[in-house]
């Protein structure tokens, strides 16, 4: 069965992430970034390889996602993987069920602190661009438009939907949800990490030391992470249009979009999740 760390990009899921490989793959709780293999991204084009020939064809992906999961459950273990999909059904064909999942960590951001780092990761021109970005229902990640263009490391078809629909999707459609705000990790760790631990211990019948929780939580500061990977120990970089790495723990706790994003974006961004950010105290 699976536990999914599903977010919006650009929103703490791989902060969570590392912390979780932390308590569960190290002796003492101090991070090692190579442990973030334990916990895979889906999709993959490695997971789906023997299931289509054609990884660009986005019909055959989504066909086949219950029957990746479904090989990846037959060890019968409960296992973590991280997703930015949006939760849905295409035709007849969920992303996920009940079957496969046995819950979900969501971790949500406010959007406007999301534009200002999806700017970033994804080398967009302008916030009109990011915006778009923001409300694209039908945003896929992943796709080549240029018949010349390689695939990009191991990228599949990926949608992420627009930031509403992606948060929407998992809340009302996922048993065992527990939601995580970035803002509040940053604020308190101790306690929001407290609260994946205890999630985490009653769904895996596990007890962590508190020692080992505490060590987690101040070696997986952002401040550490980003050192780490200014040391090379980060591997899934991302590059932009000059094939330049693009430094992905950017901005953290200093991305304060009152001092960057202009307040016309920042004004459309707020009409248009009015409902959702006003429900997240955003508003």
């Amino acid at each position: 069965m699976i536990i999914w760390l599903a977010s919006y990009p650009k929103s703490g899921n791989t902060w969570v992430r590392s912390f979780i490989s932390s308590i569960l793959f190290t002796k003492d709780g101090d991070v090692d970034l190579s442990k973030l293999e334990n916990i895979c991204q889906f999709p993959l084009r490695s997971q789906f390889n023997n299931y289509i020939d054609d990884l660009q064809d986005v019909k055959k992906v989504y066909q086949n996602w219950s029957n990746v999961q479904n090989y990846m459950n037959l060890d019968n273990k409960i296992k973590f993987l991280k997703t930015h999909h949006v939760n849905c059904k295409i035709e007849n064909f969920e992303f996920t069920d009940d079957n496969n999942s046995l819950g979900v960590i969501y971790i949500v951001r406010d959007p406007r602190n999301v534009a200002c780092s999806v700017k970033n990761h994804f080398s967009l021109e302008n916030y009109d661009d990011v915006k778009d970005f923001l409300f694209r229902e039908h945003n896929w990640l992943g796709i080549i438009t240029d018949k010349k263009m390689k695939p990009l490391d191991n990228k599949i078809p990926t949608l992420i939907s627009s930031w509403k629909t992606n948060y929407l999707s998992w809340k009302n459609k996922t048993k065992n949800y527990l939601l995580i705000k970035y803002e509040n990790l940053l604020e308190n760790p101790y306690l929001e990490f407290g609260k994946i631990s205890r999630y985490l211990e009653n769904h895996l019948n596990v007890k962590f030391d508190e020692k080992k929780i505490k060590k987690a939580i101040e070696t997986c500061s952002f401040r550490n992470l980003q050192k780490l990977e200014t040391d090379g120990k980060f591997k899934e970089q991302t590059v932009d249009k000059q094939n330049k790495s693009v430094k992905f723990f950017h901005l953290g706790p200093e991305n304060n979009w009152k001092k960057i994003l202009d307040k016309n974006i920042s004004r459309e961004i707020e009409n248009k999740f009015k409902a959702e950010m006003e429900e997240l105290g955003y508003l």
